[in-house]
């Protein structure tokens, strides 16, 4: 699933806190952000702040946390 922007933050990161499994962002250069990880979290942020953050594509470990984010992207369909 790729980026066109974040909004909703606080509800961005609840989801992501949810999850089972690993959730990451990887761009298009094979960076790789997790974003369980406080410090990654907040690489990933300043990433999709910046001009190429359209570049960066959520990946979940598994299905069910998959879904978690389709019914934020439901929420937020400015996002995707």
């Amino acid at each position: 699933m790729k980026f066109v922007k974040v909004s909703e933050w606080n509800d961005f990161i609840h989801t992501v806190d949810g999850c089972k499994g690993e959730v990451w962002l990887e761009s298009p250069r094979g960076d790789k952000y997790v974003l369980k990880s406080l410090f990654s979290r907040c690489l990933a942020l300043g990433k999709l702040l910046d001009e190429h953050g359209d570049e960066l594509e959520l990946f979940c470990q598994f299905k069910e946390d998959e879904n978690r984010f389709l019914k934020y992207f439901h929420e937020h369909p400015d996002v995707i």
